[in-house]
């Protein structure tokens, strides 16, 4: 079964196509000559993975799908969500990392997640996956490795934030990971 990635992101096609096995052949969006920009306007992790997905289906009519993630903290109701990427205005790192921090300098609640949607779509059905993993904020930024937010993440049962992990102990709490299972759950039980 061939499906479409609604994603250029290489290593990201890589870790799905080596969790999904033979079985199925992933495609990114440059394997089908799609070099076009694809509309992100929902206000939910949900919607954008869906409208991802439905604009590719659209024109390839070829089982998609798309994922999207975000940061959602409790006591920014929810923010940055689903402009986690450019929360600042940009998408640098550092300043939406200050941003968020700036935020909570008078918060005791610091509680968080990360969340990942992956939204299917094939002749039959449209599906949507979720993962998450829930954590805090720190109160500044600690560790070298990762990227985005891993800086100020901790995750429940950890004093270390993402940046202060090695690669493989970060995956395997990963929200996208935790998402990726659960499609790849659905997509071998035949659907």
């Amino acid at each position: 079964m061939k499906i479409i990635f609604a994603s250029n992101n290489a290593n990201k096609l890589a870790e799905i196509q080596a969790a999904l096995g033979n079985e199925f052949q992933l495609v990114s969006l440059s394997d089908i000559g799609f070099s076009g920009d694809i509309p992100e306007t929902g206000r939910t992790l949900e919607a954008n993975a869906l409208q991802k997905a439905r604009y590719i289906f659209e024109r390839f009519n070829t089982p998609v799908f798309a994922d999207d993630s975000g940061l959602e903290i409790e006591a920014l109701d929810g923010e940055p969500g689903v402009d986690t990427a450019h929360y600042s205005g940009s998408r640098d790192a550092a300043a939406n990392i200050a941003k968020v921090l700036s935020g909570l300098s008078n918060q005791k609640n610091r509680q968080a997640k990360f969340r990942t949607v992956i939204a299917f779509i094939d002749d039959d059905s449209e599906e949507l996956f979720q993962g998450e993993v829930r954590g805090t904020i720190s109160m500044k930024m600690k560790g070298e490795k990762g990227f985005g937010y891993d800086p100020i993440f901790v995750p429940e049962n950890d004093s270390r934030t993402f940046a202060e992990m090695e690669k493989s102990e970060k995956a395997a709490q990963s929200h996208r990971v935790r998402a990726l299972e659960k499609f790849v759950e659905y997509l071998k039980a035949g659907h």
